[in-house]
């Protein structure tokens, strides 16, 4: 009697040194912030990817422009707090969502990105590939050979 052939499947695992690395332009001009910074945070982690590997870090950089006219909805410009303490007594500082628009917009974008990461070993090598611009300029352009340009969807 003949034995059936088991067929073996071999699960795919990224190493570090086959990692390749895109560079994707994002323009959040009228978008939501909450919905960019996860199309972001994906970009960074490299989910998009058919090669992703949850413990390897083989996302893509990712230029963010126009960060100053990124959108909110609903009244969270006024109403939406952001806390740091310094660690002393009375230390206890807060803005609001407007103000830090109106004062550093790169931040805005830089701490809900960072917030959407996965809470682990990787999420600060990750954010150094996050480049935000408050414009439209900046100064990667040796590096935009073959870089996908995602322009606002109307």
């Amino acid at each position: 009697m003949k034995q059936a052939r088991t067929q073996v499947t071999k699960t795919f695992m990224l190493k570090d040194n086959d990692v390749v690395r895109a560079w994707h332009v994002v323009d959040v001009q009228g978008k939501i912030l909450g919905r960019v910074a996860t199309e972001i945070a994906e970009k960074l982690i490299g989910k998009h990817k058919p090669s992703y590997t949850p413990h390897i870090d083989g996302g893509d950089y990712v230029i963010v422009l126009n960060a100053k006219d990124v959108a909110t909805t609903g009244d969270k410009t006024h109403k939406k707090i952001y806390y740091s303490h310094s660690g002393f007594p009375g230390g206890l500082k807060q803005k609001t969502l407007g103000e830090i628009q109106n004062t550093f917009p790169e931040r805005l974008i830089e701490k809900a990105v960072y917030n959407m990461l996965p809470k682990n070993r990787l999420r600060q090598h990750r954010m150094t590939r996050l480049k935000v611009y408050a414009g439209t300029e900046h100064k990667h352009e040796s590096q935009m050979t073959g870089a996908i340009v995602e322009k606002k969807a109307e």
